[in-house]
C-alpha cells in the first residue's frame, strides 16, 4: 500500500513538472510580472504629471486669449465677436498614452496620414543666409505653442548677430496671442491665418492693398501686411526659407529619424544636426 501511494505520489510530481514548460522558472516569472507592474505604475504617475502639466499650460494659453480679447475690446470699443475660449479641463485624458521604450516621446501625426511616436524639431532659420539661428525640440505636436520659447531663443542670441525684425511663419503657428507676443518682442509677425490657395487668381494677386486701418491692433495691423504687395512678397520667403533646410537635412545629409532616446538626447542630436548644416551652408556661402 505504501508502495502504491509512493509511486502515485511520484507519478504526481512528474505530471506537475511536465506541465512546466523547458527552462521556465515560476519564480522569477512572479517578479518579471511585478517588475511590470511597478512599470504600468510608474508609466501611470507620469501619464497623470503631464496631464498636469498641460493643464498648466492650457490655462495660461487661456488667460492670454482672454487678455487679448480684452485688450481688443479696450483697443476698438467693441466686444469681439464668437464665443469666448473655453477654459482647459484637468486630469488626464482616455487618450493620454506613454512610451515604455522611450516615454519622453509622444504620438504626433505624419506626413502622408497615420501617427507615430515623434519629438516635434523647430528651427529658425535667417532669410538671407539660410542659416539656423535657433533650435529646440518639443514633445508638444501642436506648433501653435512655439512661437513663445523661440522668440525667447532668438532674444539670447549674441547682439553681434543683430536682431530680427519680421518673423514669417505658416499657419500653424497662428494664434492672436502669438501675434501679441511678436509685437512686444518688437517683431513684426507675418502668419498666416488660414491656409493659402496655391494658384489664387490674378485678379487677387494683384489686387491693390486696402486702406490701412486706424489704431489697429497687432492682430489687424498684421492682416494688413499681409494684403499688401510688399508683405505678400516678404511671406512668399517663406516657402524657400526653412523648406530647402529641412529638405536637404533629410535628402542630403541623410537625417530622417532620431537615434537617440529621451528629450535631452534628441535636443542635443538635433542641435549636431543643424550645426552640420550650418557648416556645409557656411562653407557655400564663403566659396559661392
Amino acid at each position: 500500500m505504501k508502495a502504491e501511494v509512493a509511486a502515485l505520489l511520484a507519478r504526481a510530481e512528474a505530471a506537475d513538472q511536465a506541465d512546466i514548460p523547458d527552462g521556465m522558472s515560476i519564480p522569477k516569472e512572479l517578479e518579471h510580472r511585478e517588475k511590470r507592474l511597478a512599470k504600468l505604475g510608474e508609466a501611470r504617475a507620469k501619464i497623470e504629471a503631464g496631464a498636469k502639466e498641460r493643464y498648466q499650460r492650457e490655462e495660461a494659453e487661456h488667460e492670454a486669449k482672454l487678455a487679448a480679447r480684452q485688450a481688443k475690446t479696450e483697443a476698438t470699443g467693441k466686444k469681439p465677436g464668437g464665443k469666448p475660449p473655453a477654459p482647459p479641463v484637468e486630469g488626464a485624458r482616455p487618450t493620454d498614452q506613454i512610451n515604455l521604450t522611450d516615454e519622453e516621446s509622444r504620438i504626433m501625426p505624419v506626413a502622408g496620414g497615420g501617427f507615430d511616436q515623434c519629438y516635434n524639431a523647430q528651427a529658425v532659420v535667417a532669410a538671407e543666409s539660410l542659416l539656423v539661428v535657433a533650435v529646440q525640440v518639443v514633445q508638444a505636436p501642436n506648433d501653435k505653442q512655439q512661437i513663445e520659447p523661440m522668440l525667447k531663443r532668438i532674444e539670447a542670441l549674441p547682439a553681434e548677430l543683430g536682431k530680427p525684425d519680421t518673423l514669417l511663419a505658416d499657419t500653424g503657428y497662428f494664434s492672436e496671442a502669438n501675434v501679441m507676443l511678436c509685437a512686444a518682442s518688437q517683431i513684426d509677425p507675418m502668419i498666416a491665418s488660414g491656409r493659402q490657395p496655391h494658384h489664387p487668381p490674378l485678379s487677387e494677386r494683384f489686387a491693390k492693398a486696402p486702406p490701412a486701418p486706424q489704431n489697429p491692433t497687432p492682430l489687424e495691423a498684421m492682416h494688413h501686411r499681409l494684403q499688401t504687395p510688399e508683405g505678400k512678397k516678404l511671406y512668399a520667403l517663406r516657402k524657400q526659407t526653412p523648406e530647402p533646410v529641412f529638405g536637404i537635412i533629410k535628402s542630403v545629409m541623410g537625417f530622417r529619424q532620431f537615434l537617440l532616446r529621451g528629450l535631452d538626447g534628441v535636443q542635443g542630436e538635433w542641435s549636431l544636426v543643424t550645426m552640420a548644416w550650418n557648416m556645409k551652408r557656411m562653407f557655400a556661402l564663403s566659396t559661392g
